[in-house]
């Protein structure tokens, strides 16, 4: 079900509130534009500053602008294994197909302590599991004897996996075999994730060309090499300009010049700087998404 293009959604937000209209409104432009899959209230969503309140709205709002044309696959981790549990429930009940969740950043948890807490949430909530493992934010990683372990209760189905680690996608591949999902978690090494054993991407580019991203990711699956590494090197520039800050930042700026959303952020988080800026709209404008 989860494969190619899926964007890592941001969060709309206008005078300090999350802009609903905005964001289902963005969600319909990405499902029209090509993307494979959904992921709301992720890092580029900014989940660890939305209310509890918050974050179930927006879930909800992603199903149903989503209108069930691609899978959903909610954000719903945390470093309290109990609030992981309480926003996989709401995810299911809500309608996911899926809930993303990360290792838990902060309390730095032995590999037994990851399979633990991955354990209780699939013991407690009845959704299929993808593990989120990004060590650059969560300050942990989770190892891949670890992984392999967790892939073998039913419901942990497979990986985000923003190691920038790849080897690790083949190497897991040898131990769990190709049923479990092994999806990127970062956009310049996508193709090359996918030759190591991948199926695709959660894309934070994906926000603002999710066109080109989805056509990279198909043209990959039927073989097509050629416009494969055309697209890549298209988007290349792109991805870079999207980390020359901390993310979400320099993303929603890019949306903003699309006229999709805002570019406001909230604190800790401050918007993109001019230099930032324009390095962002450098990148846009080589892509031809602006003239």
């Amino acid at each position: 079900m989860f494969h190619g293009s899926i964007v890592a959604l941001l969060t709309p937000f206008k005078g300090g509130k999350v802009d609903e209209k905005a964001f289902q409104s963005f969600v319909e432009w990405q499902v029209a534009q090509g993307t494979h899959g959904l992921v709301p209230c992720g890092t580029t969503g900014e989940s660890p500053t939305l209310s509890h309140d918050e974050h179930n709205r927006v879930v909800e709002l992603c199903i149903e602008a989503a209108g069930g044309k691609v899978p959903v696959m909610a954000g719903s981790g945390s470093n309290s294994t109990d609030e992981a549990i309480a926003l996989t429930r709401h995810a299911r009940q809500a309608g996911a197909q899926a809930a993303l969740v990360v290792t838990p950043y902060y309390n730095k948890p032995s590999q037994e302590g990851l399979y633990q807490h991955f354990k209780a949430i699939h013991d407690a909530a009845d959704l299929p599991i993808f593990i989120y493992n990004i060590p650059g934010r969560s300050v942990v990683d989770m190892s891949v004897a670890t992984m392999a372990r967790l892939a073998k209760l039913p419901n942990i189905v497979g990986v985000k996996d923003a190691t920038a680690d790849l080897s690790r996608p083949s190497r897991l591949l040898q131990e769990v075999g190709r049923d479990f999902i092994q999806l990127s978690g970062e956009d310049a090494t996508a193709l090359a994730f996918n030759a190591q054993g991948g199926v695709g991407c959660i894309s934070v580019t994906a926000n603002i060309a999710p066109a080109l991203c989805s056509a990279m990711q198909n043209a990959w699956a039927k073989g097509d090499l050629k416009e494969a590494f055309r697209l890549r090197d298209v988007l290349s520039p792109l991805h870079d300009s999207m980390f020359v800050e901390t993310s979400p930042a320099p993303v929603k700026f890019a949306a903003s010049l699309l006229g999709l959303a805002t570019d406001e952020v909230r604190l800790p988080l401050v918007p993109a700087s001019d230099n930032a800026r324009a390095a962002v709209r450098g990148a846009m404008t080589k892509a031809g998404l602006l003239s």
